[in-house]
């Protein structure tokens, strides 16, 4: 049903027309079937959105604390799983930790889950390969008494329309400990300790 309305432009004092389309149904192209319209195109699906588009956005937040003296790769605790809806789909991975050492604890991060391995630097004689260094000797008073902001961001193509959990790994390349969200000394004192919050954020994105 195509209804003709007419109304006036009173800033310019003349009468328009100007048409409105109510229908319930649309027929497709080749006559085949019909698209049925409730107020939204019901037909509307991920697969059906431009390339480029954000299919689906998910996020964590941590805010315990998480500490370690590992040389060998161990988790954090900031992870977060994603289901793609195409196998053709990116997935971007952004992560916001505060990061905390002791004397020479030298610690590294990096991402696990997916194809995220690679996002880590050249080969290079013996040097550690790592997405995120906070820096050689870190310790003393900056080790000790502050934190420092870290992230990692990366657009994986992982292949799988299969779960995938992301996480954030890391390590200490010396002798001391590292932290998550709160420094090396841990003052319970509102001058110098703290505690800090941590994020990772995926998004889906249509390849």
């Amino acid at each position: 049903l195509v209804s003709a309305y007419n109304f006036t432009d009173n800033s310019h004092g003349d009468t328009r027309m100007t048409s409105k389309l109510k229908t319930d149904v649309l027929e497709t192209v080749s006559g085949s079937g019909t698209i049925a319209l409730t107020n939204q195109l019901s037909g509307m699906t991920s697969a059906s959105m431009p390339s480029g588009s954000v299919v689906q956005t998910l996020q964590a937040v941590f805010t315990a604390t998480y500490a370690s003296s590992s040389q060998s790769w161990v988790d954090t605790g900031i992870s977060l799983s994603i289901t793609p809806s195409s196998s053709s789909s990116k997935i971007l991975i952004t992560v916001q930790f505060t990061a905390g050492g002791g004397n020479n604890s030298n610690p590294s991060f990096r991402l696990s889950g997916g194809n995220s391995g690679v996002y880590i630097g050249d080969a290079a004689g013996n040097r550690n390969r790592v997405s995120v260094s906070l820096g050689n000797d870190f310790g003393g008073t900056l080790g000790i008494q502050f934190g420092i902001p870290s992230s990692i961001v990366y657009l994986d193509s992982p292949a799988t329309a299969s779960a995938i959990t992301y996480k954030v790994q890391a390590r200490t390349d010396g002798n001391g400990s590292w932290y998550i969200n709160r420094d090396g000394e841990d003052t319970d004192n509102s001058g110098e300790g703290w505690r800090g919050a941590s994020s990772i954020t995926i998004q889906e994105i249509k390849g």
